[in-house]
């Protein structure tokens, strides 16, 4: 129930954002450019995109681009959103039941989440820096329905080297397996198993695969929305599109 509430979330409250990211007419630019930009800087960390970029424009990530990101992520708001959306969830339906229906047992949920997400952020930048992963999204570049959506389930295990080549994702696995495994050392006993951590291990490797078709259609979905739209109405006669 979390993964479809989060894919619902992600289309649309997402992608008017990423279609903020489309190309535009620079005349049509306006002072809420510099607000929007960030908003649009925020998806694309939390969901882990390297822009509208498509994958013949790879470039390798240095060192200090990747702490950067790996920073960012950790402090993006949409992540402490997420985890408090999950948190709410998974108190609706009182699991763990352990931790009760209460105030105490929402914190305990949430602290649980973000803790889990913390430590596969955490194990995933330090295997990727050292062997060199890139785990970012790129646009495939691809035209046709399913030659975009083979790619993108790919993308979701795949994971570029320096060269561009793409390879099985060593530190993905690693990540959300750290994830999965060591958050049950504060789990209640109903959740505490090895089995439980497969489980979880399972439900976010899907998710994440899910996700990259997810990540390979928002733009498209963004740049239907910004055509929905619209051109911006003009400015009354006299009005500069630029505020002072």
């Amino acid at each position: 129930m979390r993964f479809c509430f989060g894919l619902l979330l992600s289309i649309c409250v997402l992608s008017p954002y990423i279609a903020q990211a489309q190309p535009q007419d620079p005349a049509a630019s306006s002072s809420s450019s510099a607000s929007s930009g960030r908003a649009v800087e925020y998806v694309f960390n939390y969901l882990n995109m390297a822009g509208v970029m498509s994958a013949d424009q790879f470039a390798p990530l240095t060192q200090r681009e990747r702490t950067q990101i790996y920073w960012k992520a950790m402090i993006n708001p949409l992540g402490f959103i997420k985890a408090s959306t999950s948190a709410g969830i998974d108190q609706w339906n009182d699991k763990p039941k352990e931790w009760h229906q209460d105030f105490a047992g929402y914190g305990r949920r949430f602290a649980n989440i973000l803790g889990q997400y913390s430590i596969q952020r955490t194990v995933t930048f330090i295997c990727s820096s050292g062997l060199h992963e890139d785990n970012r999204y790129f646009n495939s570049g691809k035209s046709g329905l399913w030659s975009r959506t083979r790619y993108a389930l790919a993308s979701g295990v795949l994971a570029r080297h320096d060269d561009g080549s793409r390879h099985p994702s060593v530190s993905q696995v690693a990540g959300v397996a750290a994830g999965a495994f060591l958050s049950r050392t504060w789990q209640p006993p109903s959740q505490h198993t090895a089995g439980d951590a497969a489980v979880s291990f399972g439900i976010t490797m899907s998710s994440n695969i899910a996700f990259s078709v997810l990540k390979e259609f928002l733009p498209d979905i963004g740049r239907a929305i910004r055509k929905k739209r619209g051109p911006p109405a003009p400015l009354p006669k006299g009005q500069s599109q630029r505020q002072p």
